[in-house]
Formats: structure tokens, sequence, C-alpha cells
């Protein structure tokens, strides 16, 4: 398969490529650097990536930013962070790319933890990750041509604990490569609608 990995040079990203990579096409896609560059903020860098690869046969997406702090220093400014990339971001990554991905292809977008165990500071990053749920919920009983989409809602990573450890105290940490596998199974797999939790 073609698979495009959006956030493919990040911590989850290089672990998610590790794991198709033995058996797929991989292109790797990032802000900043990759096969190909997308800022997934916006519609045209969105479309412009899939009018370069052309037809694929899956696109994951471990990227997308949010704010963390209090609530009581949340502003609409901060908290538009969350909806402009980790929300709407992920959800062009469908709206544009239907028409790329080849029949029986699929969508795996991010969620985590949050939204169903919250944290101090986390309130719009839960609030953008169950609302991209809702989404892949609603969405895969629409997409045409048997395109799946599922979405991944993993625990805080291993290796970012250095980053998040006063976010998530008293959390198991996953390693990235145990999350990876939840990304395989969407991809590889056949259901859809599905959020697979790796807690």
């Amino acid at each position: 398969m073609k698979i495009i990995v959006v956030g493919a040079h990040g911590t989850l990203g290089k672990a998610i490529c590790d794991e198709l990579s033995p058996r797929h096409e991989i292109i790797s896609a990032g802000r900043s650097k990759g096969d190909v560059t997308v800022d997934i903020m916006s519609p045209e860098s969105i479309k412009a990536m899939y009018e370069k690869v052309g037809s694929v046969d899956a696109v994951v997406c471990a990227a997308g930013d949010a704010y963390f702090g209090r609530l009581e220093e949340l502003t609409p400014e901060h908290n538009e962070i969350a909806v402009q990339s980790k929300l709407k971001g992920q959800i062009n990554l469908v709206l544009i790319g239907k028409d790329y991905v080849n029949a029986r292809g699929s969508f795996t977008l991010t969620t985590g933890i949050i939204m169903d165990d919250p944290i101090l500071g986390g309130i719009s990053s839960a609030m953008a990750g169950g609302a991209v749920r809702a989404f892949v919920q609603a969405a895969a009983i629409e997409l045409p041509r048997g395109i799946r989409i599922n979405d991944v809602s993993p625990n805080v990573l291993e290796e970012s604990m250095d980053s998040y450890a006063p976010f998530f105290p008293g959390f198991e940490p996953v390693p990235a490569a145990r999350a990876a596998k939840a990304y395989r199974k969407s991809v590889e797999g056949a259901q859809t609608g599905q959020t697979y939790k790796v807690y």
C-alpha cells in the first residue's frame, strides 16, 4: 500500500513509519520536512500535498497542535490552536483527501486519552479529540467507495514524559512502538468508525 503519514518526524509519527514501512510504501509529510511538506492548518497546503503525491491507499495523521494550560488561562485565541490544528486540520485531511484515497482505502486520525480521562490543563486538547472522534464515527457511515476511517487514542508516550510528565501524574505511559500497532490495525484491518485505545 501507498501511505501518507502526516507528522512522520514526530515521536509517534516515527514509530508509525517504523511499524508500517516493512510492508508498505511510506510517504512522510510534515510542516518543515518530509517527502512532502504540509501545513494541516491550511486547506490549500493540504490540497497541494495530495496533488503532489497523487492517489494513495491510506492517510495516517499523527499531527495536531493544542494549547496546554488551566481553564483560567485559556483564552479564545489559545483554544483556536487546537480548533485549527488538531480538529480542523485532521478533518480537512479527510474532506480534501477523500477524492485522492483509493477505493477501500482508509484514514486514521489521532485523538488521545484525555478526552476520556481529563487532566488539568488539557481542556483544549480534550475538546478537539472528542470532536475528532465524533467526526470519525459519523463519517464512517458516509465515506464513498468503501473508504474506512478510524482514530487512535493513545495514552501519554513514554518517550514524551520528559516534557509532559507534570500534566500526567499517576498515568502509566505507553511506548510509541505499542501505540503504533493500533495505527497498523486501522490501516491493514477492516473495521471503520472505531476508536482504538492504547492505554
